[in-house]
C-alpha cells in the first residue's frame, strides 16, 4: 500500500489536502467529537477534585456531632409546637404573657425568621429532590393480577352482538347493496 502511494505521488498530498479541509471546516463548525472530549474531561477533573476533598474525611466525634445537630431542628419545631398547645392548656395565664412578649417582636424580625426557616427546610427539600427516585414497576390491582388480558386478534369475535350482525349479513357493503352509506348522507 505504501508503495503505490509513493508510486503515484498523491497520498501525502491528499492527506494534506484533508488535514486543511478539517481545519477549515472548524471555523465554520466546531467540532462535535472534540467537544465531547472536552467536557469529559472538565468533568473527569471536576469529579477528582470532589473526591481528593473527601479522600482523608474521617466521621470524627465532631463530625457525628455536626451531623446529630443537624438533624435536630424539625423535631424540636414539631414537639415545641405541640408543646406550647400543652402549655396553653396547663397554664393559660403564663402562656397569655409569653404571647404578649411574642405580640412585642417587631414585625421585620418575623420575616427575618420566617426566610431562616423556609431557606432552611427549602434547602433539605430541594436536596431530595435532586435524588432521583428508583424506577418502579406499574401498579395493577389485586383483582386483576390473575386475569388474562383478552385476544387482541379479533375483538368481534366475543361480542355477540357483532357477531349477531355479521351472520345477519351486516358484513355487506353499501356499494354492493345498492343503499347510500348513512355518513356519506
Amino acid at each position: 500500500m505504501g508503495l503505490i502511494d509513493r508510486a503515484v505521488g498523491v497520498g501525502r498530498a491528499a492527506e494534506a489536502i484533508g488535514e486543511a479541509a478539517e481545519g477549515i471546516s472548524e471555523v465554520f463548525v466546531p467540532n462535535a467529537t472534540r467537544a465531547m472530549e472536552l467536557n469529559a474531561e472538565i468533568h473527569r477533573a471536576t469529579m477528582e477534585t470532589a473526591a481528593a476533598e473527601f479522600q482523608f474525611a474521617t466521621g470524627g466525634w465532631f463530625d457525628r456531632g455536626i451531623n446529630g445537630l443537624n438533624r435536630l431542628p424539625r423535631p424540636m419545631l414539631a414537639l415545641g409546637t405541640i408543646g406550647l398547645f400543652v402549655y396553653a392548656m396547663v397554664d393559660p395565664v403564663g402562656f397569655a404573657a409569653r404571647m404578649v412578649g411574642l405580640d412585642a417582636v417587631p414585625e421585620p424580625l418575623w420575616w427575618l425568621l420566617g426566610a431562616i426557616v423556609s431557606f432552611y427546610f427549602g434547602a433539605r427539600e430541594l436536596h431530595y429532590l435532586r435524588v432521583a427516585p428508583a424506577p418502579r414497576r406499574p401498579l395493577r390491582a389485586p383483582w386483576r393480577r390473575g386475569v388474562e388480558q383478552a385476544p387482541a386478534d379479533d375483538p368481534v369475535a366475543t361480542n355477540p352482538a357483532l357477531s349477531a350482525w355479521r351472520n345477519a349479513g351486516g358484513q355487506d357493503s353499501p356499494s354492493t347493496s345498492g343503499e347510500a352509506s348513512p355518513r356519506s348522507q
